[in-house]
């Protein structure tokens, strides 16, 4: 397959991370707790950056949330977790990025929304406010429009010139284009209050998949700024999931996006972690970045009646992900691994020798062997109640075998 052609942005540095330019495609999330509750949030913090968040943005609400930042990132430091903590401003951004000077210096980048800092109203005085907030302690700003708190004013100057062409575009367009041009004049306006071309990013969220694409195709085709992907409520789920994929997945092929955030809605007491995992997946699996081992099993049929396969599949990838920490610090590549795991022999075997290491496990009335193969060729045959026990032994001696010596060549 091709390499996905990225669209040229300019680069963009937060904290200890890089979005845009070419760089690769950042994952990011966002804590759903109080911030100030200064314990609740840094567990939730360190979960997220533990599944794979390089970005973490939290709710900047209130003064107690304010004044509860500094001592977030504080207690992150102390657990080695240095992981870039976004600050995610409305309404009176302005007034705590002013009254709380060390929780503006503490966050590595200000999330504003154009739509409720009143730009775009008489005077943007709360918006210039906060862009010389981001000047003053040299942090990066997303401008992030979104179509549920899109600027009103800007939405019925646009909707007026459109009712006085002679062929008028139909409102969603208008409000479509409306949500592009906040966007592109948000940043004009604060570079135009000196924060730098390359502190910027933007994002224009939507909740629908095919409105999405169509922002981002018209705000990528205007403008060379890094952009942020994703939904802005992709729901609840299954529905969440594949609204998410789908959306990002078209964009992301066509070069669109240096950074990117599933935004699920969680089941209570669910696992926040979910969203980064996705997040992962999508860009795994288009061949932009390599995460975790991938695991290949079939869906199962009437050849497969027994759950064996599915409970050993479940548990191999369940070992890869919980290994993957410890393996990244020691190994290089072994992000790349691929492992399947076949419920019978009609594909198991093909399937097994594309992977670098994989299982056939014994179908509806075939003979109780386990076959595996390693790098293409049959490597054993496996039998009993110890088939997952000696299979994790096989999988841990091929990626000590096989990834220790990438790791002697990087040193």
């Amino acid at each position: 397959m091709a390499a996905i052609q990225r669209r040229r942005s300019v680069a963009v540095r937060i904290g200890s991370v890089e979005v845009g330019g070419p760089n690769p495609i950042v994952v990011q999330s966002m804590t759903n707790t109080d911030t100030a509750d200064v314990q609740s949030t840094v567990n939730q913090v360190m979960a997220l950056a533990n599944a794979g968040s390089e970005l973490v943005r939290v709710t900047v609400n209130t003064d107690e949330a304010a004044a509860a930042v500094p001592k977030i990132v504080d207690t992150l430091e102390k657990f080695g977790v240095r992981v870039p903590i976004i600050g995610d401003f409305h309404y009176n951004g302005h007034l705590l990025l002013k009254k709380y000077p060390a929780m503006a210096r503490s966050l590595a980048k200000y999330r504003i929304n154009p739509g409720n800092v009143n730009i775009g109203k008489k005077h943007d005085d709360n918006f210039r406010t906060m862009i010389e907030a981001a000047v003053q302690y040299e942090r990066p700003v997303r401008i992030g429009v979104n179509w549920g708190s899109l600027d009103q004013a800007l939405l019925t100057r646009m909707m007026d010139e459109n009712s006085k062409l002679a062929e008028p575009l139909d409102a969603k367009m208008v409000t479509l284009r409306a949500i592009v041009v906040s966007a592109i004049e948000s940043a004009k306006a604060a570079e135009q209050y000196g924060l730098a071309r390359h502190r910027i990013i933007l994002s224009a969220k939507v909740s629908g998949v095919q409105d999405l694409i169509a922002v981002y195709r018209m705000l990528a085709a205007e403008c060379d700024y890094a952009l942020h992907l994703g939904l802005t409520e992709a729901g609840l789920g299954a529905k969440g999931i594949v609204a998410t994929t789908a959306a990002l997945g078209v964009l992301l092929q066509e070069g669109i996006g240096d950074t990117i955030r599933a935004s699920l809605t969680p089941l209570p007491n669910g696992d926040r972690t979910e969203e980064v995992i996705v997040s992962q997946q999508i860009l795994q699996s288009l061949e932009l970045r390599s995460f975790t081992p991938q695991v290949t099993a079939c869906p199962g049929c009437g050849r497969t009646t027994s759950t064996f396969f599915q409970d050993m599949a479940d548990q191999i990838q369940t070992y890869l992900r919980e290994q993957m920490p410890v393996w990244k610090a020691r190994y290089s590549g072994v992000e790349e691994m691929k492992v399947a795991v076949m419920g019978c022999i009609v594909n198991g075997p093909g399937e097994s020798k594309h992977a670098n290491l994989g299982i056939s496990l014994p179908g509806t009335f075939e003979e109780p062997v386990a076959p595996v193969y390693v790098d293409g060729k049959l490597k054993c045959t496996l039998r009993g109640d110890r088939i997952v026990a000696e299979f994790i032994e096989l999988l841990n001696a091929y990626v000590d075998r096989t990834y220790a010596a990438l790791e002697t060549v990087n040193a």
